[in-house]
């Protein structure tokens, strides 16, 4: 375990003279994380999750990187499970499945992170494929539902490497089809 002189150690004499406050502040500091690593054994998560609470369930990224990659999947439904304090995955959709199909999955009242591969065609007929991110956040559902999407959203859509056009969306209109085809350029 790392002792207060080691710590003490780091620091230049001219460091002191500085601002010795400052200095003993971040020695504090230090060993209050060193104490948290030692004793959660989870220090990356610690200081990850910190803003939002919310963990990313590793098969939330496996299987983005399956739709990115492998293109084994036309969308994800991400949905975050607040007793377990994570994002967990919800529903994958097959390749042949379409966006209507992914609209429908979407619910009603409550709010959810997604993540849809849309392909189309250019002006010039090259295929071309964009990788939407969508908040869903709809105006029915509750406030304290809205307020843990909000404050999670950037935490976890930077777990997700590769996301090309983001979208939030409070209802179906912000994200129909029409959208979808006009961001996609």
């Amino acid at each position: 375990m790392v002792t207060f002189l080691s710590l003490l150690d780091t620091h230049t004499e001219t460091d002191y003279a500085d601002s010795s406050v400052n200095i003993l502040a971040d020695i504090v500091f230090e060993m209050f994380i060193t104490f948290l690593a030692v004793y959660t054994d989870n220090l990356s998560n610690l200081k990850a999750n910190a803003a939002s609470g919310m963990a990313v369930d590793d098969d939330c990224k496996l299987k983005f990187m399956d739709l990115k990659a492998k293109r084994t999947h036309r969308f994800i439904i991400y949905k975050i499970e607040e007793k377990q304090k994570q994002v967990m995955v919800e529903k994958v959709g097959e390749p042949a499945q379409t966006y209507d199909d992914f609209t429908a999955c979407l619910p009603d009242n409550e709010c959810r992170y997604a993540v849809f591969d849309y392909d189309f065609l250019t002006p010039e007929g090259v295929q071309k494929s964009r990788i939407f991110f969508i908040a869903w956040s709809p105006d029915t559902a509750r406030v304290r539902n809205k307020m843990i999407y909000a404050s999670s959203k950037d935490r976890f859509k930077r777990e997700l490497d590769g996301i090309q056009v983001e979208l939030q969306a409070t209802d179906a209109s912000e994200m129909g089809l029409d959208v979808i085809q006009s961001r996609a350029n």
